[in-house]
Protein backbone atom coordinates (compact mmCIF):
# COMPACT_ATOMS: atom_id res chain seq x y z
CA UNK A 1 0.00 0.00 0.00
CA UNK A 2 1.09 3.58 -0.72
CA UNK A 3 -0.16 6.81 0.80
CA UNK A 4 -1.30 9.80 -1.57
CA UNK A 5 -2.28 13.25 -0.71
CA UNK A 6 -4.99 14.66 -3.35
CA UNK A 7 -5.05 18.07 -3.29
CA UNK A 8 -8.39 20.64 -4.38
CA UNK A 9 -6.65 23.89 -4.92
CA UNK A 10 -9.25 27.31 -4.88
CA UNK A 11 -6.77 28.39 -7.50
CA UNK A 12 -3.88 27.74 -9.08
CA UNK A 13 -4.43 24.51 -10.67
CA UNK A 14 -6.24 24.50 -14.44
CA UNK A 15 -9.82 25.80 -14.43
CA UNK A 16 -12.22 23.24 -14.31
CA UNK A 17 -15.00 22.31 -16.72
CA UNK A 18 -17.96 23.44 -14.44
CA UNK A 19 -15.96 26.36 -12.96
CA UNK A 20 -18.17 28.25 -10.83
CA UNK A 21 -16.64 29.23 -7.44
CA UNK A 22 -18.62 27.47 -4.63
CA UNK A 23 -19.52 31.29 -2.72
CA UNK A 24 -21.91 31.27 -6.13
CA UNK A 25 -23.38 28.01 -5.59
CA UNK A 26 -27.16 27.50 -4.22
CA UNK A 27 -27.15 25.69 -0.57
CA UNK A 28 -28.92 22.34 -2.66
CA UNK A 29 -25.72 22.93 -4.90
CA UNK A 30 -22.90 23.19 -1.42
CA UNK A 31 -25.39 20.60 0.02
CA UNK A 32 -25.00 17.65 -2.84
CA UNK A 33 -21.65 18.69 -3.07
CA UNK A 34 -20.61 17.71 0.58
CA UNK A 35 -22.67 14.65 0.28
CA UNK A 36 -20.51 13.19 -2.88
CA UNK A 37 -17.65 14.16 -0.66
CA UNK A 38 -18.99 12.23 2.24
CA UNK A 39 -20.34 9.33 0.51
CA UNK A 40 -17.20 9.11 -1.42
CA UNK A 41 -14.78 8.77 2.14
CA UNK A 42 -17.72 6.35 3.76
CA UNK A 43 -17.07 4.08 0.60
CA UNK A 44 -12.90 4.47 0.52
CA UNK A 45 -13.57 3.73 4.61
CA UNK A 46 -15.11 0.56 3.86
CA UNK A 47 -12.04 -0.29 1.41
CA UNK A 48 -9.17 0.10 3.85
CA UNK A 49 -8.24 3.29 1.80
CA UNK A 50 -9.33 6.39 3.16
CA UNK A 51 -6.96 7.77 5.40
CA UNK A 52 -7.97 11.40 6.13
CA UNK A 53 -9.30 14.41 4.49
CA UNK A 54 -10.31 18.06 5.80
CA UNK A 55 -11.88 20.86 3.47
CA UNK A 56 -9.68 24.11 4.64
CA UNK A 57 -10.82 27.92 4.64
CA UNK A 58 -9.91 29.93 1.79
CA UNK A 59 -8.30 32.39 4.78
CA UNK A 60 -4.84 31.83 5.51
CA UNK A 61 -1.07 33.21 5.77
CA UNK A 62 2.54 31.93 5.03
CA UNK A 63 4.99 32.23 7.87
CA UNK A 64 8.39 31.76 8.20
CA UNK A 65 11.16 31.73 10.81
CA UNK A 66 13.22 35.04 10.82
CA UNK A 67 16.27 34.72 13.33
CA UNK A 68 16.33 34.29 17.02
CA UNK A 69 14.72 36.06 19.35
CA UNK A 70 12.08 37.51 16.54
CA UNK A 71 8.63 36.85 15.63
CA UNK A 72 7.86 34.67 12.77
CA UNK A 73 7.10 37.19 9.14
CA UNK A 74 3.40 36.74 8.02
CA UNK A 75 3.09 37.00 4.21
CA UNK A 76 -1.16 37.33 4.17
CA UNK A 77 -4.14 37.10 3.59
CA UNK A 78 -3.21 35.45 0.09
CA UNK A 79 -2.50 37.35 -2.83
CA UNK A 80 -4.14 36.60 -5.96
CA UNK A 81 -1.35 34.77 -7.68
CA UNK A 82 -0.43 32.74 -4.98
CA UNK A 83 -1.46 29.10 -5.68
CA UNK A 84 -4.39 28.51 -2.36
CA UNK A 85 -5.58 24.55 -1.51
CA UNK A 86 -9.59 23.86 -1.07
CA UNK A 87 -8.80 20.81 1.30
CA UNK A 88 -7.12 17.47 0.75
CA UNK A 89 -7.78 13.55 1.22
CA UNK A 90 -5.28 10.90 1.92
CA UNK A 91 -5.61 7.65 0.62
CA UNK A 92 -4.12 4.31 1.26
CA UNK A 93 -3.89 2.50 -2.44
CA UNK A 94 -1.95 -0.29 -3.97
CA UNK A 95 -0.40 1.41 -6.56
CA UNK A 96 -0.77 4.65 -8.28
CA UNK A 97 -3.30 3.88 -10.75
CA UNK A 98 -5.91 2.95 -7.97
CA UNK A 99 -5.23 7.10 -6.82
CA UNK A 100 -5.54 8.44 -10.52
CA UNK A 101 -8.58 6.61 -10.68
CA UNK A 102 -9.99 7.57 -7.44
CA UNK A 103 -8.95 11.43 -8.09
CA UNK A 104 -10.95 10.71 -11.30
CA UNK A 105 -13.96 9.89 -9.04
CA UNK A 106 -13.56 12.81 -6.86
CA UNK A 107 -13.11 15.44 -9.55
CA UNK A 108 -16.63 14.55 -10.91
CA UNK A 109 -18.39 15.50 -7.40
CA UNK A 110 -20.99 17.66 -8.14
CA UNK A 111 -21.16 21.70 -8.38
CA UNK A 112 -23.40 24.48 -9.60
CA UNK A 113 -26.33 23.27 -11.72
CA UNK A 114 -25.76 19.67 -9.68
CA UNK A 115 -23.27 19.14 -12.76
CA UNK A 116 -19.74 17.42 -12.25
CA UNK A 117 -17.48 19.86 -11.58
CA UNK A 118 -14.42 18.21 -13.72
CA UNK A 119 -12.01 19.87 -11.53
CA UNK A 120 -8.21 19.17 -11.32
CA UNK A 121 -6.78 17.73 -8.86
CA UNK A 122 -2.95 16.98 -7.81
CA UNK A 123 -2.07 13.88 -7.05
CA UNK A 124 1.16 13.66 -4.73
CA UNK A 125 2.18 10.11 -3.14
CA UNK A 126 4.12 10.13 0.32
CA UNK A 127 7.80 10.91 0.54
CA UNK A 128 8.61 6.90 1.35
CA UNK A 129 12.48 6.73 0.90
CA UNK A 130 14.71 7.82 3.81
CA UNK A 131 17.36 9.96 2.48
CA UNK A 132 21.10 8.43 2.38
CA UNK A 133 22.81 8.71 5.13
CA UNK A 134 26.78 8.05 5.10
CA UNK A 135 28.93 7.33 7.66
CA UNK A 136 31.98 9.25 8.54
CA UNK A 137 34.67 7.24 9.35
CA UNK A 138 36.50 8.25 12.59
CA UNK A 139 40.28 8.72 12.84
Amino acid sequence: MAKYLLLKHYRGAPAAVNDVPMDQWTPEEISAHMKYMHDFAARLEKTGEFVDGQALAPEGAWVRYDGEGRPPVTDGPFAETKDLIAGWMVIDVDSHERAVELAGELSAAPGAGGKPIHEWLEVRPFLTASPAVTDCPHT
